[in-house]
């Protein structure tokens, strides 16, 4: 990043339970907030958060809408800045960044999964994975990753050719493909039915383990939150909690 000396960062151990305290966390945030004037009215999104996010892990933040998650997920990704606190990415302070700096973060380190995918409909399925490709550093191979979402098949239909869950799988593997450290998705299942989403799910799930990357879900699903490595609770702009799953259930034997 231009101006800010990034450094390289240690996987940390999927299981957080006695983790090495010389391993440090990829993301930091410390007292985090975040206002809105509406009028004459101030809007807390975000009120003093302090959260750690690591290596390899999967972290599903859940709460309520309004609770700050998606605002927590676009300060986190670079999008928008917090109000207040700090943020680093190892320990470049991403608070201090001016634009451009930013812009190079969300480049080079960061994916983003929408719920309503965002693929653009006048290119196929290739060429919007592509897309993401032609900006990276040090992409990942395009039809390795259509097979590993498994629409090889489909590489040259359109969007609107595609349904719901084949769009969100070339989403993934659009947001995969300029192999960012950091998966951000925002509600990737919400639009789908419940055997699509456990097949989004399950791709994450294995994006993390396969390719080491720090996946972070946000969701109002609770039943989701049994996948992850932890669960971050999110209440009324605030951190309520964060819990721990020593043993994650495979995305299968998920239902809700």
């Amino acid at each position: 990043m231009p101006g800010l000396k990034l450094t390289s960062m240690i996987v940390c151990p999927r299981t957080m339970k006695g983790r090495d305290e010389t391993v440090k966390p990829i993301i930091t945030a410390k007292n985090l907030c975040k206002y809105y004037k509406m009028g004459e009215v101030t809007v807390e999104a975000l009120k003093d958060v302090n959260l750690e996010l690591y290596e390899s892990e999967l972290v599903v933040v859940l709460g309520p809408s309004g609770s700050g998650k998606s605002t927590l997920l676009n300060i986190i990704g670079g999008m928008d800045k917090a109000t207040g606190g700090e943020l680093y990415y190892g320990d470049t302070p991403l608070h201090r960044a001016d634009s451009n700096q930013l812009t190079f973060y969300r480049r080079n380190d960061v994916g983003f999964v929408f719920q309503f995918y965002n693929l653009m409909p006048n290119l196929t399925a290739y060429e919007n994975i592509n897309l993401s490709v032609q900006i990276a550093k040090n992409p990942l191979s395009i039809d390795e990753l259509l097979e590993k979402v498994e629409l090889s098949d489909r590489r040259d239909h359109f969007p609107s050719q595609l349904s719901g869950g084949e769009q969100q799988r070339i989403a993934l593997a659009r947001a995969l493909a300029k192999n960012p450290r950091l998966l951000l998705c925002d509600e990737p299942t919400g639009a789908l039915d419940f055997n699509t989403s456990i097949q989004i799910l399950t791709l994450l799930k294995d994006f993390c383990r396969t390719y080491e990357k720090t996946v972070v879900i946000i969701t109002h699903n609770t039943a989701i939150a049994g996948i992850a490595n932890r669960v971050v609770y999110l209440k009324d702009g605030r951190l309520d909690r964060i819990e721990e799953n020593q043993n994650p259930l495979p995305p299968e034997r998920v239902t809700w």
